[in-house]
C-alpha cells in the first residue's frame, strides 16, 4: 500500500490541508490550485476537478475559504479561493494533527 498520484489514495483530510496550504500565498482558481499542488510536489500529486471541487466546497461550507468571481490570466471567468482568519488557524491545526500522525508513523517504522 502506498501513496500515489490519485486523490483517493490522499490519507483522508489531507486534500484539504494541501489547498489550506495552497491558499496561503493568495487568491487561486480552481487550476491554480491543482497546478500549485502539482509542482509544489515535484509532480508526484495530481488532484481531478472530481476531487477539488466538493473540497473547496467543504472549505467554504465551514467559512475556511472564501470565494469571488474574477478573470483568469487568459481573460476567463474564474471563481477565486481565499483563506479567511479561520482557515488559517484550521491550517495551523491540521499541519500540527498531520506532523503528529506523520512521527507516530515513522516512529513505528523505525522500532525494531
Amino acid at each position: 500500500m502506498g501513496l500515489t498520484n490519485t486523490p483517493s489514495d490522499l490519507l483522508p483530510g489531507t486534500l484539504e490541508l494541501l489547498i489550506l496550504k495552497s491558499l496561503v500565498s493568495g487568491a487561486k482558481h480552481g487550476y491554480g490550485i491543482v497546478e500549485h499542488l502539482r509542482l509544489a510536489s515535484a509532480e508526484v500529486l495530481t488532484v481531478g476537478e472530481s476531487a477539488l471541487y466538493p473540497a473547496l466546497q467543504r472549505l467554504l461550507v465551514n467559512g475556511w475559504a472564501k470565494a469571488e468571481w474574477g478573470m483568469s490570466e487568459n481573460n476567463r471567468r474564474a471563481r477565486y479561493y481565499t483563506l479567511t482568519a479561520a482557515g488559517r488557524r484550521q491550517l495551523s491545526a491540521e499541519r500540527a494533527e498531520f506532523d503528529r500522525m506523520v512521527g507516530a508513523i515513522q516512529r513505528v517504522l523505525e522500532a525494531g
